[in-house]
């Protein structure tokens, strides 16, 4: 039974990152029709919202964008900050979608910033528990563990409505702003689901190693 709840995991976790990245190169393919590029993209919305106070940079690596909201940045990975196409103007749209959700005062998104330096203390402190535990055969340990484990899960429930909810209102603005047309914005919203799953995906998997640590501790009792 461990053998294939690992199996299932690695299968959802892989399957989810091949989706979005196929997702992401096909409609890379796709110039826009406003011919903008993702950084121009997301310094109109930024204007358009009134959050000119918010620079937004270039960054290395694929599918690596993000926003930071303790320095006020937008983070772009190259190909979506140069390029035209309706991925880059999807995830430069995503991204924007955060500092909007942190200026409106999205009660998820606060929520979740709050739990990062708890999740991160909790699953630390719960992974060490359950490698004491496998060592010594301590059994309380293991319990700890999963239970510390459950900040995870947490987190992944509170980061679901805060990424659709991102996207949702980079879609929105998109729109608004004449960005992509209408049957552009479908394609678009294609790119963002596929990374939306990408988190629903992590968090089944969080589930089935709960799941897989709970049925180790009831077959060690």
């Amino acid at each position: 039974m461990y053998y294939i709840i690992i199996i299932i995991s690695f299968v959802v976790t892989v399957a989810s990152q091949i989706f979005i990245s196929v997702t992401y190169k096909k409609y890379r393919k796709n110039i826009c029709s406003s011919s903008l590029t993702g950084v121009e993209v997301a310094l109109k919305l930024l204007k358009e919202n009134d959050l000119e106070n918010i620079y937004v940079i270039e960054t290395k690596g694929e599918l690596t964008d993000h926003y930071d909201p303790n320095n006020k940045v937008i983070r772009l990975s190259t190909e979506v900050f140069n390029g035209e196409n309706i991925s880059s103007c999807a995830v430069a749209a995503h991204e924007v979608g955060h500092a909007i959700q942190y200026k409106q005062g999205n009660k998820f998104i606060k929520i979740r910033s709050l739990l990062v330096p708890f999740v991160n203390f909790c699953s630390k402190l719960g992974y060490i528990a359950i490698v004491i535990s496998l060592i010594s055969g301590i059994l309380d340990l293991l319990y700890l563990g999963v239970f510390l484990l459950f900040s995870i899960l947490i987190f992944e429930l509170v980061t679901l409505p805060v990424e659709f909810g991102a996207s949702k209102i980079g879609l929105e603005n998109l729109k608004k702003y004449n960005i992509l047309k209408d049957d552009e914005l479908v394609f678009a919203k294609k790119v963002l689901t596929a990374a939306a799953l990408t988190y629903v995906a992590s968090l089944v998997t969080t589930i089935l190693e709960i799941f897989r640590l709970l049925l180790m501790a009831n077959d060690r009792d």
